[in-house]
């Protein structure tokens, strides 16, 4: 009996002061985590770096932090223990910023800086993914990376555009899109095709921003194999003025996209006897009155034949 008063009292006396040490110990956990969190990736403060720490965007940015989890940016976080990117990792220190009481200037804001100020953000994690973007036509004319993706929300989740192809596209190409509403077009209002298997927006050497196949022919010879070649007598004009000096790659009136409706009148804009032309001209005995009697009907493999120099066959 007196052993169990004394345990009683000890007990009775000790139990406050642990209570307190596990209390401050998990305190002590919970504010080391926080820092974990919010900590840049040289291992400094916050204090010390001039970041408030991601909690702190929270509290203004509640719709933003809410999305950030299904954005793949979010994903480099996780990888590196929660932190990776963040707010700050884009938007610069936010001290200032939040001390100020949200003052706009004192942080970066992409919707408000210059083009260039903008892309050079977004290139300092993707510059080995789009190396040309700078000579492309669109860093160029000052269209941005925010012009076309949406960091914090984007309608099509791929590749955080703002909108789906090729409706994003439309927005600046209305020509285009005027070419795609012809009788004769390629798949690419059906979804059958997309704009950027052709082009790619973030810049390429080649004109108009085309991409370029494996064996650098056009990219057309990426689904139209059958014309790539190499054959043992050529088309000229296929190797130097490319499938665009017969064909309209968007959109045409035409059947098989020809830039003109009659096969003979477009042969005949190279094959005329004339001071101006290399190509041969037609021969005499081809009685261009005959209608409806198309060169392609002997001339069948014009893009290049391995048998017939006059591509009979």
């Amino acid at each position: 009996m007196r052993r169990l008063f004394v345990c009683a009292v000890l007990l009775a006396f000790l139990a406050p002061g642990l209570c307190r040490i596990e209390s401050v110990d998990a305190a002590n956990a919970a504010a080391n985590q926080d820092q974990q969190t919010s900590a840049p990736q040289n291992g400094a403060s916050p204090a010390a770096s001039g970041n408030a720490g991601a909690a702190s965007c929270a509290i203004c940015h509640q719709a933003e932090v809410d999305g950030f989890p299904g954005n793949p940016h979010s994903r480099l976080a996780l990888e590196h223990g929660g932190k990776g990117v963040t707010c700050e990792s884009c938007h610069g220190p936010g001290q200032d910023h939040v001390q100020s009481g949200g003052v706009a200037t004192k942080i970066f804001q992409f919707t408000k800086a210059a083009p260039k100020q903008a892309d050079a953000k977004c290139l300092g994690c993707h510059e080995g993914a789009h190396p040309d973007f700078e000579r492309s036509s669109h860093a160029e004319a000052g269209v941005s990376c925010i012009s076309c993706h949406s960091i914090h929300k984007s309608a099509a989740q791929t590749v955080l555009l703002k909108l789906k192809q090729p409706a994003l596209c439309y927005q600046c190409h209305t020509d285009i899109k005027a070419a795609f509403a012809q009788p004769f077009h390629h798949k690419v209002p059906e979804g059958l095709v997309s704009c950027s298997d052709c082009h790619d927006p973030h810049g390429t050497f080649q004109s108009n921003q085309l991409r370029s196949t494996a064996d650098q022919n056009a990219i057309c010879t990426k689904c139209h194999i059958e014309n790539a070649g190499p054959f043992v007598y050529e088309h000229p004009v296929v190797k130097t003025e490319g499938c665009v000096s017969c064909h309209s790659p968007h959109g045409s009136p035409n059947p098989r996209l020809l830039n003109v409706s009659n096969v003979n009148t477009l042969c005949l804009q190279c094959h005329s006897a004339s001071m101006n032309f290399t190509a041969p001209g037609a021969p005499s005995f081809h009685n261009q009155a005959t209608q409806y009697q198309a060169c392609t009907i002997c001339h069948t493999q014009i893009h290049g034949s391995n048998a017939s120099s006059i591509f009979f066959k």
